[in-house]
């Protein structure tokens, strides 16, 4: 049941961090819920690292906090993606 609550956090997440994005992504519903899943883990791990100086892996909970965890989370990937796959303009 953990793995299907992850599953929807990741859909919720990511799509509401690709419709907050100012650039266009692709991907579809299976990059969304991937992008949502990484964005959670990014996220939970940031803030046990912010709460207690420890670097662990973590995701947060289906919860409203959980949300806008994995939310930001969901951000800073999408931003490290666009850092990684841009291509110069030449």
């Amino acid at each position: 049941m953990n793995i299907l609550a992850w599953i929807v956090l990741g859909l919720i997440a990511g799509a509401i961090a690709k419709a907050i994005y100012p650039d266009h992504q692709g991907g579809g519903i299976l990059g969304t819920i991937i992008l949502g899943i990484i964005g959670a883990f990014v996220g939970g791990s940031l803030g046990v690292f912010f709460q207690t100086g420890t670097f662990t892996l973590a995701a947060p909970t289906l919860s409203i906090p959980g949300i806008l965890v994995a939310i930001l989370g969901a951000i800073v990937a999408i931003f490290l993606w666009n850092l990684l796959t841009r291509r110069s303009a030449a």
